[in-house]
Order: structure tokens, then sequence, then C-alpha cells
């Protein structure tokens, strides 16, 4: 009887019903996130949205969440930690790992042609940032109102870089400056994400004219096989000169890039572009689920990060099409304000909803490769604004 007693003790219903009849309603805490987590999965499978992530991040959360199990303990001097903890403390707790190679990843993944070819494209990546700054200071005042909400300099930082629409991006900023709110911010930048085909287009009907979105640009260059390879060299000795602190992310970029343009590692490349990043993506979605447990995720904060999320990711948009708009004027109307939508690094997703955008208005209007040129510099753009956070305040 003492041994069938124990074993009922040791049940995750008995240690459930325990906090329920200790805390109240906040013992449900783990169910509730378990509900999250079957949630995120729902999304994945059945309505596409960001699956590579947000299944492993969806798994990872049910797996925390079970009571007793200690997926996320710490070690201690008489057992070891639990497997997600190994995953968080390696892979983005020490230095973050996961998400440079995830960044090389990409870079092997993307061609510089577009924005080569129009070099001016750089510009609409750079003003979309300006949701990353905006929201910083909006986290700030937040803290002067009584509300409920209180991020310090370092958490409202690692909000901001959402607006950059950059999983991997805040994800590496978060680990480094927040990373007890690693999970409601890597759950809210790859959810905005999955969600760009909702959000930009009202956006971009609301602050473009019928006339505007039907412009049909003018067919890019041809970019040498030379440029493509001195891009990435240069972009990373520039970056490592001017701001250090950005060139682990943009140093994995361009070293992916390159292994991509210079024609002589096609084995390497394709590893970073389809095992390796595969491999990775996994290891980082159960490492992020990690710190979706219900007392770190359930609270006011939560709420708030995903609120200051979504109006960056919008304020982003919103620069990148005004800026758009200005160098259409400039140019004498030559170039659609559409693609400096794509400006936000939710590569290639924006530039798509570019490209469907100005089809509706223009059937023989093809942006797709116009907004690339944006869409790649907004990756260089959020890769640089996140070293510019670490180095003011962290």
């Amino acid at each position: 009887m003492e041994s069938l007693i124990s074993l009922w003790q040791g049940t995750g219903i008995y240690y459930l019903m325990t906090q329920i009849e200790l805390n109240g309603l906040s013992g449900f805490g783990p169910l509730f996130m378990i509900a999250i987590g079957l949630s995120l999965l729902f999304l994945a499978i059945r309505k596409g949205f960001e699956p590579l992530l947000l299944v492993p991040i969806g798994f990872g959360c049910i797996l925390v969440n079970i009571p007793e199990a200690g997926f996320s303990n710490k070690p201690t001097e008489t057992e070891a930690g639990g497997l997600l903890y190994y995953f968080f403390h390696i892979g983005i707790a020490s230095g973050g790992i996961f998400p440079l190679f995830i960044f090389m990843g990409v870079g092997a993944m993307t061609d510089f042609g577009p924005l080569l070819a129009n070099p001016k494209t750089l510009l609409l990546g750079a003003a979309a940032q300006f949701g990353i700054f905006a929201t910083l200071l909006g986290a700030v005042a937040l803290n002067s109102f009584d509300i409920g909400f209180n991020f310090s300099l370092k958490e409202a930082a690692a909000i901001a870089i959402i607006g950059g629409a950059d999983g991997p991006t805040a994800i590496f900023v978060a680990g480094k400056l927040a990373p007890e709110l690693l999970g409601a911010i890597a759950v809210a930048a790859y959810s905005y994400m999955a969600l760009v085909p909702l959000i930009q287009p009202p956006i971009m009907r609301a602050l473009t004219t019928e006339e505007e979105r039907a412009i049909v640009m003018t067919q890019l260059r041809d970019v040498s096989r030379t440029e493509k390879i001195f891009f990435p060299l240069m972009l990373l000795l520039l970056v490592a000169l001017l701001l250090p602190s950005a060139a682990p992310l943009l140093g994995m970029f361009c070293f992916g890039n390159l292994m991509r343009e210079c024609g002589v590692v096609d084995r390497l490349s394709d590893t970073a572009q389809n095992a390796l990043i595969n491999i990775v993506t996994i290891f980082l979605g159960l490492a992020v689920g990690s710190k979706l447990s219900a007392d770190k995720f359930l609270d006011m904060n939560t709420l708030g990060i995903l609120i200051l999320g979504i109006i960056a990711f919008c304020i982003g948009t919103a620069a990148g099409l005004l800026m758009g708009k200005l160098m259409n004027r400039l140019s004498g109307g030559k170039i659609n304000p559409l693609i400096g939508a794509a400006g936000v690094s939710a590569v290639p997703m924006a530039a798509r909803v570019a490209n469907k955008v100005g089809l509706e208005a223009n059937p023989q209007n093809f942006l797709l490769m116009h907004a690339m040129g944006p869409n790649v510099a907004g990756v260089i753009g959020s890769a640089v604004a996140a070293g510019v956070m670490l180095k003011m305040v962290g």
C-alpha cells in the first residue's frame, strides 16, 4: 500500500491537484500552457504558420509543462539537468550558437543580386528598422503608467527587435539581454512573421494610392559573379570595423552567402542550406519551447510583449512604405512604394506579399525581384539594429 501511495504521489495528476488546491486558478497554469502548445501545433500543422519553428516550439512547450518530468531542470550536485535545459543553455544562453547557425543557413539561401542591382533599396531596409527603435522607447514609456507592465531597458531592447520580423535575431538578442522573456519574444516574433500576409496588406493599401501600387518597375540589370563574391566580404569588414557587436550575426550570414556564391564549396553550401539548418532548427525550437513554462509565460509582461511586438511590426512596415513613397517622388515615379514594406526581414514572405498587392492593382506588375532587394536589406538592417542594441544596453 505504501508503494502504491508513493506511486500515486509521483504522478502528474497528483501534482496538479496539489497545485490547484494550494494556488487556486493559478494551479491550472501547466494545463493552460499545454493547451497553448497544442494551439501552436494546430497553427503550424493545420494553418501552415511557420511550421518549421512552431512544431518544435509547440512540442517543447508541452514537454516543459508536463508536471514533474524535469525536462528543463537545472543540473545539481547529485542529478543531471533536463534535456531541454541543455538545449537552451548550450544553444542560446551560451553565446547564441543556434541562431548563428540559422543565420549561416539563411545566408547560404540568400541571393544578393536584387540588392546589388538596385543598391538604393538598401535605404528601404534601413527605414523599416525604425519600428525597432520606436518600440524601444514605447516599452520604456510603459513603465510610467500603472497598468501592470514593468520592463527594464534590456528587456525593452529585446522586445523591440520583434519589429525587425527576424526570428533568429530576436532569439539571439533576447538570449543575451532578457532570457526570462525568450519564450514570449520568440513566439511573438514567429507568429507575426507567419501573419505577414494578413498584417501588411491593410497597411499597404492605407498608405499608398491605387496609382502608386500600379507602378511597373524596370527590369533589374544582371549582377556578375564577382560582385556577388565581393559583397559579403565588404559587408562583413565594414560592419566589423564600425559595429563589432553585430559581427557575429552578419559574419555567419556573410559566410553562408560566400559559400553559395564562390562556386567551389557546393557540398558545404548544400549542407548549410539543408541538413545543418534543419537539425539546428529542431534544437532551436525545442530550446525556445523550454522557456514556455507556466511560471515564466503567464504574466502581464507576456501580454505587453505581444502588444508591443505587433506595434513594432506595423511601424516597421509603415516606415518602409513611407520611405518608398519618398523615393518614388525623388525618382520621378519610377519606384513602386510597395517594395518598401518588404524592408522588414521576413524573407521571402514580405516580398511575396508586396508582389501580390502590386498584381492586384496591375496584373502586369511583377514586383517580386524588386522587393527582394529591400527584403534582403532588411535582414542586414535587423542584424545591425541588434548590434546597436547589444552595444547600447548589453
